[in-house]
């Protein structure tokens, strides 16, 4: 799967498109096929790690813990706990 990362903390030239294995699922998540995301100030602060706090709240000291940012999203649940959709 494609996925835009980043692998340290800073302004959005940090950023860049590569290919990344399928995460393994756990008991309570499902892997959705994305066709559509946006952007929000809640990624801006996660991907400059702004205001500082933020590092010690759980997103990584040094370098950040999710490499993969956004959380507003639209698509197609592809799995669940394993099982594949058809």
């Amino acid at each position: 799967m494609k996925a835009i990362v980043r692998t340290k903390y800073g302004p959005p030239d940090v950023l860049h498109f590569e290919e990344v294995k399928k995460p393994a699922l756990n008991e309570d998540q499902v892997l959705v096929k994305v066709y559509a995301a946006s952007i929000n100030a809640g990624d801006l602060h996660t991907l400059t790690a702004d205001p500082f706090p933020m590092r010690l709240m759980g997103v990584g000291l040094f370098k950040p813990k999710n490499t993969i940012l956004g959380a507003d999203i639209a698509g197609c649940v592809e799995a669940v706990l394993g099982s594949e959709c058809q």
